[in-house]
């Protein structure tokens, strides 16, 4: 995969190229991974959509669009798992934390176990001698993107036959994924690992590996552990209950605004900020937040080449600031004068926390912040409650509802 600018320009254009595979070729061919830029069989455009560069919504539409509502199904049903991931971490936003203090556990232990140390090292350096898993690590660090179907064998035979704590492969995904997005790294190896389904686990096979990666790779007898249970019992305590959407507070009109542009949403043209008056823009860097372990410059870079050109369409100036101490944003704020932060909705992770730490200097100074929700979102979010299936059953209704066709 050749990586392209971060910009809606080079979105749109990926966009554009591959409407012709969104129909059957798609659904027959989406499994295959061909290897690192010969991912002719997927879109590609998943570290642009994940900075809503371009949105899910105008990517469903192009697909309806060129093949319809059946020949582009399968398509179609993978973009709204990324609005599934988000709202069941919204409905749970538990599972988020459990995830970010886990991981923090899991990485002391590393201080104090050197042979597990010694293996996370091997793994995400590609030397275990498992063929397949080491060449897509290498791809993963040199590329910043894996193929969907290699995400999953990889993060099974990390869990299963390495037997490596799977936050600490996430957090590896997580630290080099272009794409990287806290609620569908975190959900897909919690479901790979058992977590996610009770009682539904993935298991890495040579069989199936050999298939869809063209034979460039085949396991042999015993190189892969044989799967038989996921990792629920180190869970016992079942998923948490649901809770309500989070309700966003909405910008006010004439009232002094920061707009703070963020990775979460580069549409920001589409807020209606003429009905805003923006005194002051802010461009926040949070790549680094990802992970208490160094993120791959790749990323910030993607990032702050995505920010720029948010920027640049929404037509302000904005000065630059790193998500560093919270209680910064208030001081920013305050001293352009705003008496409101508009920004686009963050959803859990960890600029979210971020956020949350930011609340108490911003109610200090009688700021608000106000979030922008997109309809998409709302329209997905309320039916994430458990398996993917209840959001699918509504795909119809949600497209009719929108009037994508």
């Amino acid at each position: 995969m050749t990586i392209g600018p971060a910009t809606r320009a080079e979105g749109l254009a990926r966009l554009e190229a591959f409407v012709p595979r969104m129909g059957r070729r798609y659904a027959a061919c989406r499994n295959y991974d061909r290897g690192p830029g010969q991912h002719r069989d997927v879109s590609c455009l998943s570290p642009w959509l994940r900075r809503r560069l371009v949105t899910e919504e105008e990517t469903v539409i192009a697909a309806l669009r060129a093949h319809g509502p059946d020949g582009a199904e399968k398509f179609i049903q993978e973009v709204f798992w990324r609005g599934y991931f988000k709202g069941w971490m919204e409905r749970r936003p538990i599972i988020w934390a459990q995830y970010r203090d886990g991981l923090e556990r899991d990485l002391a232990a590393l201080d104090h176990d050197s042979t597990l140390a010694r293996s996370v090292t091997r793994a995400e350096e590609g030397r275990t001698g498992i063929n397949c898993f080491d060449a897509w690590a290498e791809e993963l660090v040199e590329t910043g993107y894996l193929h969907n179907h290699a995400r999953m064998w990889f993060a099974s035979i990390w869990i299963f036959t390495l037997r490596l704590p799977w936050r600490i492969g996430a957090d590896f995904f997580y630290r080099h994924l272009l794409d990287g997005d806290p609620a569908s790294n975190t959900l897909s190896w919690r479901w790979v690992a058992g977590l996610h389904t009770r009682g539904k686990f993935y298991a890495a096979q040579s069989w199936n590996i050999a298939k869809f990666t063209g034979q460039r790779f085949a396991p042999h007898a015993g190189e892969l552990a044989e799967v038989t249970a996921g990792l629920d019992g180190l869970e016992p305590e079942g998923l948490p209950e649901i809770q309500p959407l989070r309700r966003a507070r909405a910008p006010a009109a004439r009232v002094p605004s920061l707009l703070l542009i963020t990775e979460d949403d580069g549409r920001l043209e589409e807020m209606g900020l003429d009905r805003v008056e923006i005194c002051g823009a802010v461009r926040l860097a949070a790549s680094h937040l990802r992970s208490p372990r160094e993120v791959a410059q790749p990323v910030a870079a993607f990032e702050d080449a995505a920010l720029d050109d948010s920027a640049a369409r929404a037509g302000v100036v904005a000065e630059p600031m790193r998500a560093g101490v919270p209680g910064d944003l208030a001081t920013v704020a305050a001293r352009m004068g705003a008496r409101q932060i508009v920004t686009g909705y963050v959803p859990e992770g960890p600029l979210r926390d971020w956020l949350r730490d930011a609340a108490p200097a911003l109610k200090a100074e009688d700021i608000a912040l106000c979030e922008w929700q997109r309809e998409w979102d709302l329209a997905i979010w309320p039916h994430a409650t458990a398996g993917f299936f209840k959001v699918k059953k509504q795909i119809p209704r949600i497209v009719a509802q929108r009037q994508l066709l």
